[in-house]
């Protein structure tokens, strides 16, 4: 399940990602990107893991998809979580973007935020 989260800012945007992620997560996580995109030219995401646990296989390859669609499109993302392999994700998706890529534990979700926030 994908979530909206609040954000401050317009061009920050925030999701909370939970159990196994499945197509129809996508089909309103990928309209509300593309909606602040419209408005604001690039966003900035946090990506809050919770009692995750992955991807069905065309939930994958909406990510896939996503990824290389918008790869030019986001100025930073923040991960943030609580499980080592959520860090290692990190750096495994550092080369499938522009974005800069910064893990935050979940216990530090405020600096997250406000690393986001940074000009």
């Amino acid at each position: 399940m994908i979530e909206p989260l609040q954000s401050n800012a317009p061009n920050i945007l925030g999701f909370r990602m939970s159990g196994k992620l499945h197509d129809g997560d996508y089909k309103h996580f990928v309209p509300a990107i593309d909606v602040a995109l419209a408005q604001h030219g690039k966003v900035r995401l946090l990506a809050q893991f919770h009692d995750f646990h992955g991807w069905d296989m065309h939930a994958l390859w909406d990510d896939i998809k996503f990824s290389t669609t918008h790869c030019t499109k986001i100025d930073r993302i923040a991960l943030v979580g609580d499980r080592t392999w959520e860090k290692w994700m990190a750096k495994v998706c550092k080369p499938f973007t522009m974005a800069k890529i910064q893990y935050f534990d979940a216990a530090d979700i405020e600096k997250a935020w406000q690393w986001l926030a940074q000009a």
